[in-house]
């Protein structure tokens, strides 16, 4: 289910997985999410600032037996919270139009829905359309999440 929306399917192995992670490209910052006490990770945040400057695009996956425990939103908030420490004016993700859970966690956070982009991305389930969420620091600021 994690990676039915993502671009690629489901990684076989662990080694696949080390090995996808070291060819990403060396601006994306990572870190793995764990429980408090539990040095085990069960899913990852990753940001990148975009060429354009002080924009930032955040990505995230969680593992599913640790859906709906409020881990994403901690975690994602935890990294919004510091990319915008850091000076960026605005951050923004890209999530299937079909992948509910993750646009209502953006929601939740309060990003605003700015648009479709048609046949985006070739992946594994074939050519699928992507949805885009922005977030400016003004907006997070103000936000009651916060």
């Amino acid at each position: 289910d994690l990676m039915r929306w993502w671009s690629h399917g489901p990684h076989a192995t662990l080694a696949e997985t080390r090995e996808r992670m070291a060819d990403k490209s060396p601006e994306w910052r990572c870190w793995s999410v764990t429980r408090r006490g539990d040095d085990t990770a069960i899913g990852f945040v990753a940001a990148v600032e975009k060429r354009q400057g002080n924009v930032t695009e955040i990505g995230y996956a969680l593992a599913r037996a640790h859906w709906g425990a409020g881990y994403a939103a901690e975690a994602v908030t935890s990294l919004i919270t510091q990319i915008f420490a850091e000076g960026q004016r605005r951050v923004f993700a890209d999530t299937d139009p079909e992948n509910l859970a993750s646009r209502a966690l953006l929601e939740k956070l309060g990003f605003t829905l700015e648009g479709n982009l048609r046949g985006e991305w070739e992946t594994h389930i074939g050519v699928r359309d992507t949805t885009l969420y922005g977030l400016l620091r003004e907006e997070w600021e103000t936000c009651a999440i916060v």
